[in-house]
């Protein structure tokens, strides 16, 4: 299938393809994701594998710096595990996507609700 294919499927059934920026993404491939964008960009905080560590602030400046002209909403994803790290990522970007840590909650028997309330300020 080529890609002219998926786009055509993703639009008939009102999908839509989420792409990845890296700390290691060059400017023009991120230009290109940005003006191929119909949702937003999932921003990968670091080069490690998620549930890891947490996100960089260091890294995140650097990057978001690189992300200021971009016309696509952002999301921060890898090491956002805690209403710190969210509240952090969120001063760059849009908001945060809170996977391993999210997961891990449910293990624990954790009730969902209670974990994101402990992330967010929800009542």
């Amino acid at each position: 299938m080529f890609v002219r294919d998926y786009k055509l499927l993703f639009t008939e059934h009102n999908l839509h393809n989420i792409n990845l920026i890296t700390p290691s993404s060059s400017d023009e491939r991120i230009k290109q994701i940005d003006n191929h964008s119909t949702s937003f960009i999932y921003v990968v905080s670091s080069a490690s594998t998620t549930g890891i560590k947490q996100a960089d602030n260091n890294v995140l400046k650097t990057m978001f710096s690189r992300l200021q002209n971009i016309k696509s909403p952002t999301l921060i994803g890898f090491g956002i595990s805690d209403k710190k790290t969210f509240n952090n990522a969120c001063n760059y970007a849009n908001g945060a996507i809170i996977g391993s840590a999210f997961v891990k909650s449910l293990v624990g028997h954790k009730k969902i609700h209670e974990y994101i309330k402990s992330v967010i300020n929800i009542k």
